[in-house]
């Protein structure tokens, strides 16, 4: 952060260096120029002043008596010219008086053409002379002023615009400083929540979030903090799904190996009353302990293959199955597993209910829901199961009139080894599931492309499981 804030202050301020040194050499140019073309107009009017002068006044070659009036400023050099040379020159002093110049000095001024343009010449003890030569119907007459003026004035620019630029660039770099590292204090605060977040041991307790202040829309600080909230949301939601996931995995194992262990301990329990001989009474009965404890844990293993098939994807059969036929045909099958429950079956078609997918899995998950309806519910209750044809979907309806399903306990109903023992009657001498149909009846179906939904309450409880219809017949419906 630090870095990036220095970056920004140190392109800031050379971005501001770029533009003050661009403005101050334009403006020396231009005052250059302005200055300069003043002073050559200067020197030319000088030139003029001295040449009419000369011609009201009388005297010989070497009168330069015009620099005694008013007008002339210090500095000023004049000549008088004959054959391009000069033959004779003064300057103004500082205080008003003429001083002749020597032979070096009068040299430097030879060979000045009288072409009426200004020329540069420097004059050796006086410096540097902008020059020229009026030529008219007198005599020709060279004026020249000093370019110090115009120097001293320029170094004063620049030392005046270095100071002002200088004290500007001072200012505005603090100001800057302070402007980026008051809108970078927002994005410190992301990074140092990123920084705790990717240091927190994950799956223990909440992580960080960035403050609110920090999330507004309308920054990219804030919306990069709003980012940083919704991955921080989902690394959150993903562990504890993760978490949910490990936990019904430790749950399922405990409980297939709690229902595996009842029919072995039964089947080891008979097994060595035979082989001590206590059985001799009854072997009969003992083998046939023994076959129905085999029976209920082959069962068991095999709804725990049938889940682990579905939960890897893998393919079932695909075929035409006439829904109503299958459902008739399951109700028959349970009317004569439970002959103390009042059955009905209403079908509701206009048309087959006929659905693409494996019989023998369809016929399990209707088979699974009666098979619920008739165990948590006592001799006497009612179990209405329907079929009906929609444009779209077929669904099975099974209903009872039993006591329902405690609230407690109806979100979990379809997950694997969910028992209702505890809340829901039971008919005499039925024994206990695995807690496994209800989570194979809802596997099957979402494998077939479907769902189960249920409701319950006292005295109404309804499984429903939806479809989709074959495409074909779904087509020619419509």
């Amino acid at each position: 952060m630090r870095t990036l804030r220095a970056r920004l202050v140190l392109f800031v301020s050379a971005a501001l260096v770029v533009v003050c040194a661009t403005m101050a050499v334009a403006t020396v140019i231009v005052q250059r120029a302005h200055l300069q073309a003043e002073l050559d107009q200067r020197v030319k009017d000088a030139a003029d002043r001295s040449q009419g002068g000369l011609q009201r006044r009388t005297g010989d070659a070497t009168d330069l008596g015009f620099l005694n009036e008013r007008g002339q400023p210090a500095g000023t050099v004049a000549a008088r010219l004959t054959d391009g040379k000069a033959v004779a020159a003064e300057t103004v002093t500082a205080d008003g008086g003429q001083r002749v110049l020597t032979a070096a000095q009068r040299a430097a001024l030879d060979g000045i053409p009288a072409d009426g343009a200004v020329h540069i010449r420097t004059v050796p003890g006086l410096g540097t002379y902008v020059l020229t030569v009026a030529s008219g119907d007198g005599p020709s007459v060279l004026a020249g002023l000093p370019t110090a003026e115009l120097t001293d004035t320029l170094d004063d620019l620049i030392v005046t615009e270095a100071v002002i630029a200088g004290v500007g660039l001072a200012g505005v770099g603090t100001v800057c400083a302070w402007v980026i590292r008051r809108q970078l204090r927002p994005l410190g605060r992301v990074a140092a929540t990123a920084v705790e977040v990717a240091g927190a041991p994950l799956g223990t307790g909440t992580l960080t979030r960035v403050p609110a202040s920090d999330t507004g829309p309308e920054t990219e600080v804030g919306q990069v903090g709003a980012a940083l909230n919704l991955l921080i949301d989902s690394v959150e939601c993903s562990l504890a799904e993760l978490r949910r996931s490990e936990d019904r995995m430790r749950r399922f194992l405990a409980d297939a190996g709690h229902e595996l262990r009842t029919p072995l301990a039964s089947i080891a329990g008979y097994a060595e009353l035979m082989d001590t001989g206590a059985a001799r009474i009854a072997p009969d009965l003992a083998w046939r302990r023994v076959s129905a404890q085999s029976a209920r844990m082959t069962d068991l293993v095999e709804d725990l293959l049938l889940l682990a098939r579905l939960d890897e994807g893998r393919p079932l059969e695909r075929v035409d199955v006439n829904l109503g036929a299958l459902v008739a045909e399951a109700v028959w099958d349970a009317r004569a597993a439970g002959t103390g429950h009042d059955w009905r079956l209403a079908l509701k078609l206009e048309e087959p209910a006929v659905v693409t997918g494996d019989p023998a899995r369809l016929t399990q998950v209707v088979a699974n829901l009666l098979a619920n309806a008739r165990t948590h519910t006592p001799d006497g209750t009612r179990i209405e199961v329907s079929v009906e044809a929609r444009p779209d979907a077929c669904v099975v309806a099974v209903r009872d009139d039993g006591p329902g399903i405690p609230a407690g306990l109806l979100p979990a109903v379809f997950e694997r080894f969910t028992r209702a023992d505890a809340s829901r009657s039971r008919a005499p001498g039925q024994g206990g599931g695995s807690g496994l149909g209800l989570a194979i009846a809802a596997a099957l179906t979402e494998a077939h492309g479907g769902r189960v939904d249920v409701v319950s309450a006292p005295g109404r409880t309804e499984f429903t499981v939806t479809l989709p219809r074959t495409a074909a017949r779904s087509t020619a419906s419509s």
